[in-house]
Formats: structure tokens, sequence, C-alpha cells
């Protein structure tokens, strides 16, 4: 069972198989929240039901909980299981191509113990280059019972404040270099980075055409990045836990598993004015 990548071509062989479900997560924080679903109905991979980054994927919002705050496992086990995921279906997601948000729900599914879950190397777009089939048919979903087999480590915010305050992590920040450094915001009201992060942006991990770099060369660049960190004192951030799952996809893929999630990100770090802020470029790592 695929549980980091999948390719086109392997998902085109197998999307005849009933144990297999395709969920389409294409999302743009730039556009409005309705435009995902659109897309989806323009045209999608035939069999795959759409998932909303808000509605299935997030918790409602408080104002000071983030802008997708992670729901608890037992209300994400309902979500994911309405969209007919169930304990012994392989899922693949996609998103239009950088698998941002595909990853996030790759993640979610890991977080529930739900390891047979895969992103489609390349999404949407990559399909629709090969010429590959798309369909506008809306599929009759079942709802299913997902399970919670386990659940997997997260950090709340209270957690991140207390290992800053005693340097037990090292901070991973997926957010663009110019956000990183707090030289713009677009998205959330202040800017800047959580003291002592380093910068690793999640587009760094996709060759040109968006499909994943090869696992010896993400091993190498973490390396350079992280140092010898021992694997679980590392803490993924972004600006509201999605992008930050595309680095933890990217170190899976790299051999290098077992770094911890901040979903609460920057988005919820920054609401509270309490929490410390940096500003500009950490010193290199060790």
């Amino acid at each position: 069972m695929p549980t980091t990548l999948i390719s086109t071509a392997d998902l085109a062989a197998r999307l005849a198989d009933p144990a297999l479900v395709v969920i389409d997560v294409r999302h743009d924080l730039g556009k409005p929240p309705a435009w995902g679903e659109e897309q989806y109905r323009v045209a999608h991979i035939p069999g795959a039901r759409f998932a909303s980054l808000d509605r299935n994927l997030a918790a409602p919002k408080t104002g000071r909980n983030g802008r997708h705050p992670l729901p608890s496992p037992e209300d994400a086990a309902v979500r994911l299981g309405q969209l007919g995921i169930g304990a012994d279906t392989q899922v693949v997601a996609y998103d239009g191509g950088s698998s941002m948000v595909a990853t996030r729900l790759w993640w979610m599914l890991r977080w529930l113990g739900h390891d047979a879950v895969a992103v489609l190397d390349g999404g949407f777009d990559k399909w629709t280059r090969e010429g590959r089939p798309v369909t506008t048919e809306v599929p009759v979903v079942k709802p299913r019972e997902l399970p919670v087999r386990r659940v997997g480590p997260a950090l709340a915010a209270a957690d991140v404040a207390r290992a800053v305050a005693e340097r037990s992590v090292t901070l991973v920040d997926a957010r663009s270099p110019e956000r990183y450094r707090g030289e713009t915001e677009p998205l959330d009201p202040v800017a800047g980075h959580i003291p002592g992060a380093r910068n690793r942006p999640y587009p760094r991990n996709l060759n040109p055409d968006q499909t994943f770099k090869p696992a010896d060369v993400l091993r190498r660049e973490f390396a350079e990045l992280l140092g010898a960190t021992p694997l679980e004192r590392v803490v993924h951030y972004c600006g509201s836990g999605v992008s930050a799952c595309h680095n933890m996809l990217a170190m899976e893929i790299a051999g290098l598993p077992g770094t911890r999630l901040y979903p609460g990100s920057w988005s919820e770090w920054s609401a509270d004015p309490a929490h410390p802020v940096a500003t500009g470029n950490e010193p290199p790592a060790p």
C-alpha cells in the first residue's frame, strides 16, 4: 500500500480498485473558498470526491486558534469517514500540482493511524498534462466509519512556547523567505517567525514539474538545514498547519520519519501578543 507518493501512471492503473478512494483537495489561499470545488466540478479524476480544506480538514475558527485549526481526532475521523474512507481504504490525495493541501490530508490520516494514504505526485496538473481521463461526474459517496487506531504527536501552542524557552526543539518554518523574515505578511496580522525557527519553504521540495525531488536529494538538503538534530526534536509549522505537512512528507520520502507538527502554526502563535516574534534570518544550522 502506498504511504508517501503514488505516480500518475500507477494511479491510472488502479482507478477501478474498489478499495481505492481518491480525494480532490484543490484550494488556493489567494482565491475565494469556493474556488477549489468550482474547479472540481469543471473536471476531476474519475471517481474522485471533493474535500474542502475549510470544511473537511479544519475545525471552526475562534480568532485565536489559527486559520485552519486541527479538529479533535474523533471529529476528524467523522469528517474523513463522510468522504467514504474506512478502515481498509487506500486513499490517494491530490491538489492542483504542488501537493501543498494534499499533504494536509496525508498528515491527518497518518495522525489518526491510517497509514494507507499517498499523495499523487505532480497532482492534477501532471495528470492532465499527460492526457489522462477526467470527468464532471460527481460520485455518490457512502459514509464509512474510520477508526482512530492511534493519535500521533502534534504540539499545542503551550508546548511550542515551552520548547522555545527551553531550546529543546528545532522549528522548521515552511513559509516563503519573505514571510519568514517578516518583510511581508499577506494572510496574518503579524509578520515574522517563531524565535529560533529555520526556514525551509515547501516549494524547495519540488522539481520544476512539481513532482517531489528524489529521496537522496531531499535527505541531503534536510541534513544541511538540520545538522545532527534528532528527528524527534524537529517540529514543523507554517502559516496555518498546511504547507508544513509538505516538509513532513518530504522528510518521510527522504527516509527521515518521526518529526512533529505544530498545527496552529504562525496564525495561532501570532494571535497571542504574549508570544515572542522574531524577524530577519536566523543563524545557519550547526
